[in-house]
């Protein structure tokens, strides 16, 4: 049983939370993920780590209302104990396995999307916190949307805020943003998306358009998060891998994003039921 320490809506209706759990906190990394069990009844839902505190034994996640299992997730309050929490699962970001001379001269831009600014946070974190070049965009519809701006404020050397309705910051999209900063004489040597596939996949383009690398973060339809079951799996440079053991994160220039929005949207018809039945 994993205790909720603390509990915040960021927005009506993403949430964030601070779980107990000693052991996944000294072994999380940037990039992993967590598989959620709120009870005995509910399925297990990935979930990007946002945040791990080592030595207070807690890690933090946000989870995004979609349907009855989200829901059931956030309907928890504090002092209240989820069923199961399992990690940390997945390969750690691709910067974590590189050494201090490779890191030296990167410049990073972070591309972020609603729910994905979250896991955006403990990545830019490290980065920064070793003195790595760090940017950060966030987009979001409108200035009401925006999460984790004041949290990535302190962790990078530049925070770019975007809505789609010019409420806020940049008047448009995250890849619009980039192009712009571009075009204006920023430079960057890698850049990491993380939201919704649809904006992972132009930012992809954008990126490729702009010649500069991007990974991307495939949290795909997952079940146990050990590649035992195969729901997340991904076409990657034309070979199918398991997101949740060969990623989650992936160049983004090899992922076929199309097949892998055609098999995100095959359960909405029962999601969209169930949800009706379930959240009032």
């Amino acid at each position: 049983m994993f205790k909720i320490l603390k509990r915040e809506m960021l927005t009506p209706n993403i949430c964030k939370m601070v779980v107990s759990a000693p052991r996944i906190a000294k072994a999380a990394k940037p990039g992993q993920f967590l598989i959620v069990l709120a009870n005995e009844e509910g399925e297990r839902i990935p979930l990007t780590i946002s945040d791990y505190d080592r030595e207070g034994g807690t890690v933090t996640i946000v989870t995004q209302l979609i349907g009855a299992s989200s829901a059931a997730i956030i309907a928890k309050e504090e002092g209240e104990f989820f069923r199961d929490v399992v990690g940390p699962l997945g390969n750690p970001s691709a910067f974590m396995e590189m050494s201090e001379e490779q890191l030296k001269g990167q410049k990073y831009i972070f591309i972020a999307g609603g729910l994905g600014t979250a896991p955006v946070y403990p990545q830019a974190k490290w980065l920064h916190d070793r003195g790595i070049a760090v940017d950060v965009i966030i987009g979001a519809r409108t200035k009401d949307l925006l999460i984790y701006t004041e949290e990535l404020g302190s962790a990078c050397d530049n925070l770019y805020l975007c809505t789609d309705d010019g409420s806020v910051g940049f008047h448009g999209v995250g890849t619009a943003c980039l192009e712009d900063l571009v075009a204006k004489g920023k430079e960057y040597t890698q850049a990491v998306a993380i939201g919704p596939m649809i904006m992972m996949k132009f930012a992809t383009l954008t990126c490729k358009k702009l010649n500069i690398p991007i990974d991307v973060s495939l949290n795909m339809l997952m079940v146990d998060g050990t590649g035992m079951c195969g729901a997340c799996r991904v076409t990657v440079a034309g070979k199918t891998r398991f997101a949740c053991v060969d990623g989650p994160e992936f160049n983004g220039y090899d992922v076929d994003f199309d097949e892998a929005m055609r098999r995100l949207g095959q359960y909405k018809t029962e999601e969209a039921e169930v949800k009706a039945k379930f959240v009032k």
